[in-house]
């Protein structure tokens, strides 16, 4: 599932594209885009019909595009294999083409840069979708309210990261993957960075230093705008931003991956463990388990 990086990446091409254009027509070419839109699907297509995007947000994974003076936000959740391509009118249509966005300004005989392009929601295994929702007055879809910011949110409170983690019973990365303590943070993301610092995975939050903390916050934020540089992490061609182009972080990896591979620190074998359902990939050496966990 697309993380911070890659979700940042597909907003700022939705930004160039798409804000400040107004939906001309909208269609719905399987229900299943728009199951988390309740109302059903012709409903979703009647409400944008006439009014314009804003500038595209987002909070950790979570994208939307608020429509300006209506108070309500189109949501984008990508899912495992979601895409927003903004294409020529003219080309031809994904296999997977689920939900097509054209704009008024497309019939423009002197459109701008933007004209001539319209927006298609791709989606290959359709767990993601489209839906519209309340804004609240933070400017976020009232569903997603609960989601912490995200460790590149100027106004995210390490401090206050810090005490919650020290009064969470758990382990680090059960708590950089918890949303609701801070956004953005996968599996990818987490492992790159807990090997960076040098803890295991199943480190108790507990006794974790304010000093340990901060290193780990500058971690996350660090191998975060590592992959922004790079257009995010691309593993095959589900994950794109939205002129169809791969990500290249997969290319800097130091741990998710490299199982069985020297670790770029000290040289011994990468490991990979199931972990929740996912691998957490570590370094023995460099990140020693816990007593507790072992």
């Amino acid at each position: 599932m697309p993380e911070l990086p890659e979700v940042e990446v597909v907003r700022r091409g939705l930004e160039r594209w798409v804000a400040h254009r107004t939906v001309a027509e909208v269609e719905v070419l399987h229900p299943r885009a728009v199951r988390r839109h309740l109302a059903g699907a012709d409903d979703f297509t009647h409400r944008l019909k006439g009014h314009r995007f804003g500038v595209p947000s987002r909070r950790g994974k979570y994208l939307w595009l608020p429509l300006e003076d209506t108070g309500q936000s189109v949501l984008a959740h990508l899912g495992m294999s979601g895409q927003l391509l903004v294409q020529p009118h003219d080309s031809p249509d994904e296999k997977h083409l689920r939900i097509r966005v054209r704009f008024a300004d497309m019939q423009a005989s002197a459109a701008a840069a933007a004209g001539g392009t319209e927006l298609r929601f791709v989606d290959q295994r359709t767990f993601g979708g489209m839906s519209l929702h309340d804004t609240t007055p933070d400017g976020l879809p009232d569903v997603i309210a609960h989601i912490a910011r995200d460790p590149l949110d100027p106004l995210f409170d390490d401090e206050a990261f810090h005490q919650a983690l020290r009064r969470k019973r758990t382990t680090i990365k059960r708590a950089l993957l918890d949303q609701s303590l801070i956004s953005g943070v996968g599996n990818i993301y987490a492992d790159e960075a807990l090997w960076r610092s040098r803890l295991h995975y199943d480190r108790p939050t507990a006794n974790l230093t304010r000093p340990r903390t901060a290193e780990l916050l500058g971690h996350v934020r660090d191998v975060m705008n590592a992959a922004l540089a790079v257009g995010g992490t691309s593993f095959d061609s589900l994950y794109v931003n939205v002129n169809g182009e791969s990500g290249y972080f997969d290319r800097s990896l130091d741990a998710y991956g490299r199982e069985g591979l020297p670790c770029k620190r000290c040289g011994t074998p990468m490991r990979r463990r199931p972990w929740m359902n996912r691998s957490s990939y570590f370094c023995p050496q460099c990140q020693r388990v816990p007593r507790i966990a072992s």
